[in-house]
């Protein structure tokens, strides 16, 4: 789950289908290196990948790795530890990645009521 104050220092979450793996680092501010790493031991972290083994994220791998950057760095799980709580068959939806998607929407709409007034 990330912290709220967490949340707020991440950059939002651009609409858009597919991310490619910088902008991934850059959204999540996690290195490229880790991202490919993770990928190994989350089963979860399947990115699609294109010509020449390029990787493209989608919205919800994104949401999944800040869930993971904050497992791992926030509340202290081991990798073995984050992987057992996201792969648990009870695992719930994060409170904290809910409000992040509802953030996002918010902010979407607003852009939209803009649009629609001018």
């Amino acid at each position: 789950m990330l912290a709220s104050n967490d949340i707020d220092k991440l950059p939002p979450i651009p609409r858009k289908n597919y991310f490619t793996i910088g902008e991934v680092s850059r959204l999540c501010e996690i290195k490229t290196h880790v991202l490919r790493y993770w990928e190994q031991e989350f089963p979860n972290l399947n990115p699609t990948k294109r010509r020449g083994n390029r990787r493209y994220y989608q919205h919800h791998d994104v949401i999944l790795i800040r869930q993971i950057r904050s497992l791992l760095y926030q509340q202290g799980f081991t990798i073995v530890g984050a992987r057992q709580k996201l792969l648990g068959e009870d695992a719930k939806e994060d409170a904290s990645q809910t409000h992040q998607v509802i953030r996002q929407t918010v902010d979407d709409l607003e852009d939209i009521l803009k649009v629609l007034k001018s």
